[in-house]
């Protein structure tokens, strides 16, 4: 009896992050990266944490492409797309105007603003798309700074601190939307955050970084609870701030 051949195996996709030893140093005297070597792959929800000056927002800086003296190997996502701690929104420009900055759409501008209004209705602001920044709560204006984000579709999204401005209840509401729309389009997801309990909220993976080396990455269950107060969050809670010398 011939044995029986066994199914082919599925290609391993590559991931959407890849750092091999990657350094980026300021001057003689400053190291913000030091050797760091990393994947993040499609779908993954990542935090990283770490004191002011740790090289965070470098790391997040380079995979956005916006840093050029990076030494060593790095690959990142082909459709990056950054929300910043300010929504850096174009003042003299509509919200869906905002939306629609940068959108190559074939059939011209009115089908890339029809776009960027669809977006701006799945971020909660239907019916604001002629209104103009300075109307618009921060809350707002942090949603149409995600709307401009995932409009492109990005394979890796990256968040610089962007709910730090926000007062405790938009956080909050923001923190879900986050979550909602990550769970809807599933891109690679990088947070930079000084919130240690923001990183369990929202993320899967968290990394600490100090002096530009990462020194712990955490997996989580993505099944666990969510909850402020559960007892496994409050521990994870407890070692990440441990970890940070707090």
């Amino acid at each position: 009896m011939s044995a029986t051949a066994a199914p082919p195996q599925a290609p391993e996709v590559p991931p959407v992050v890849s750092l091999r030893n990657v350094t980026r140093r300021f001057g003689a005297d400053i190291v913000a990266l030091d050797d760091v070597t990393l994947d993040i792959r499609a779908g993954e929800r990542v935090a990283i944490i770490g004191r002011s000056g740790s090289g965070k927002t470098t790391l997040l800086r380079a995979l956005a492409g916006l840093d050029t003296g990076i030494v060593g190997e790095l690959r990142t996502g082909s459709r990056p797309a950054v929300v910043f701690q300010d929504p850096r929104l174009f003042p003299w420009r509509t919200v869906v105007q905002n939306v629609a900055m940068g959108l190559h759409d074939a059939n011209g501008r009115k089908a890339a603003e029809a776009r960027a209004a669809a977006m701006l209705a799945e971020v909660g602001l239907a019916g604001r798309e002629d209104a103009w920044p300075r109307q618009l709560s921060g809350g707002q204006r942090q949603r149409v700074s995600l709307a401009r984000a995932l409009v492109r579709e990005p394979d890796l999204l990256l968040l610089d601190e962007p709910f730090s401005a926000l007062d405790a209840l938009t956080r909050v509401s923001a923190h879900a939307l986050v979550t909602e729309l990550w769970a809807r389009y599933r891109p690679a997801m990088l947070l930079v955050t000084h919130d240690v309990e923001e990183s369990l909220l929202i993320t899967d993976r968290v990394l600490v970084i100090e002096d530009g080396v990462v020194i712990h990455d955490r997996r989580l269950d993505p099944e666990r609870s969510r909850r402020r107060d559960d007892p496994e969050l409050v521990r994870c809670r407890t070692e990440l701030l441990g970890l940070l010398g707090v």
